[in-house]
């Protein structure tokens, strides 16, 4: 039998189903750097498709029938209630590899007990930002000076390294103090903040005021908080192979097209979806536009099927088609934002999707929906100056010419052409931290060099 000190090392991964794609990533990144230690990921979720740059090892996410009432929750709850599970998995590992670390996705922050159990190095990875593991941290303080819930607070929140930030644009689940999801984001914020490092999704030179407060203890009261490595931005490798939109997308002038994508869960009604075309025609610009049916007629339609003739005003699609195309649902978006007709784009400000814009320097109009979004659209627009706000209604309902506008502003004004030099800069800075000298994999590099110290 080998002795452990004869046996490989790895690094294991720890992933919740939702952050899967993401981690995987991650692992890439790691590999094609430092393909020694090996990487071996741990999900609940269906095997990827087989890489030879990791192992992977599926545990069950069956757990005792007991209500969970969101999702949000339910992402938190799983791993907890599936700690056993990880437990088997780890140990098992350890049997064919000697474990330098467990990286772990912060929905799966309850995977500490078991690592330090284990005396296993435990790391956290922040997929959304040097703004999301800011949040993370300093949540803890946030809940000791807000009075009552944060929703009727009303007023901008102080936060290290964020412009000022309105207490409306938290994400709603943290709003409340009484919910379970308030309470484990908590307790995930005091586990990060006891991890010997935080690995983020993000680059030193669109977030150096994050660094700086991330790396100076700026977002905890003692000052003292684990090692942070800016390792990004990581954007997954898929391919839409010949979709539609790409052949069109050819015959278009260059950076002439407008791009508008909201995202899975970004469905608008169908007065709402009125409105963005009439919007869209009024700008004169060319677009592109993916369209989700509205949840109202959702049940009306089979499998989710969108009726563009009934959800579009009369005769849009015939007045539009020399400039425009509708595309029901799903859109190779980082396959149309990397191609040389696009010129803005519109976007829920979801992490990901920005990180694919930067990556191709493409401006952004923001139109939050959900979640962190807000707070990303107030750093695109106020911190990155990659992107210019849509007012809305307290009801979140953008009016057509609160479109037209923004369009017609980031494509023809002063202020659009800044954006749009900002934009290709940050192509540029996205481009140089992925090289062999760039920030990012220097930032990789004291990571694996950390495992070496423990």
């Amino acid at each position: 039998m080998e002795m452990e000190d004869d046996l490989p090392t790895t690094i294991v991964l720890y992933s919740s189903q939702t952050h899967l794609n993401t981690m995987l990533v991650l692992a890439k990144f790691i590999a094609k750097h430092h393909p020694r230690p090996t990487l071996t990921i741990i999900s609940s979720a269906p095997p990827p498709h087989h890489d030879p740059s990791f192992t992977y090892h599926r545990i069950s996410d069956a757990v005792p029938s007991v209500p969970i009432p969101n999702i949000l929750e339910r992402l938190f709850e799983i791993p907890r209630l599936t700690n056993q599970n990880l437990r088997d998995a780890l140990q098992e590992v350890s049997r064919k590899s000697k474990i330098a670390a467990i990286v772990v996705d912060f929905f799966c922050y309850s995977a500490s007990e078991v690592s330090t159990s284990l005396n296993i190095p435990t790391y956290f990875y922040i997929s959304n930002g040097g703004s999301g593991a800011i949040l993370l941290l300093y949540f803890p303080v946030i809940d000791e000076i807000v009075n009552g819930n944060i929703e009727d607070l009303d007023d901008f929140l102080e936060i290290p390294g964020y412009p000022p930030i309105h207490s409306s644009a938290l994400p709603k689940l943290l709003a409340f103090r009484q919910s379970k999801t308030y309470l484990h984001f908590l307790k995930a914020a005091m586990e990060v903040r006891r991890s010997k490092g935080i690995l983020v999704n993000t680059f030193d030179a669109l977030e150096y005021r994050a660094k700086e407060a991330l790396s100076n203890g700026f977002c905890v009261p003692n000052g003292v908080s684990p090692p942070v490595y800016f390792v990004g931005p990581l954007i997954s490798e898929t391919s839409a192979g010949d979709h539609e939109c790409l052949k069109w997308l050819d015959s278009q002038p260059n950076r002439s097209v407008v791009f508008l994508c909201f995202g899975r869960r970004g469905l608008f009604s169908a007065k709402q979806v009125k409105e963005i075309a009439v919007g869209l025609e009024n700008s004169g610009r060319h677009f592109l536009w993916s369209v989700r049916s509205p949840p109202e007629m959702q049940s009306s339609s089979p499998a989710g099927e969108v009726n563009l003739d009934e959800l579009l005003p009369d005769g849009f699609l015939e007045r539009t088609k020399k400039r425009g195309l509708v595309i029901k649902s799903w859109a190779p978006q980082k396959e149309i934002l990397s191609h040389d007709s696009v010129g803005a784009f519109v976007t829920h400000c979801g992490r990901s999707s920005i990180n694919e814009a930067l990556l191709f320097g493409v401006p952004m109009i923001c139109w939050p929906i959900d979640a962190d979004q807000f707070i990303n659209a107030t750093l695109v627009v106020e911190e990155f100056k990659l992107g210019l706000p849509l007012a809305a209604a307290a009801d979140g309902f953008v009016k057509a010419d609160e479109l037209e506008n923004r369009i017609r502003e980031v494509t023809e004004s002063l202020t659009g052409r800044s954006i749009r030099h900002r934009a290709s800069e940050m192509k540029a800075a996205v481009a140089a931290a992925a090289q062999p000298d760039g920030s990012s994999v220097a930032a990789l590099e004291k990571f694996v060099r950390s495992l070496r110290k423990d």
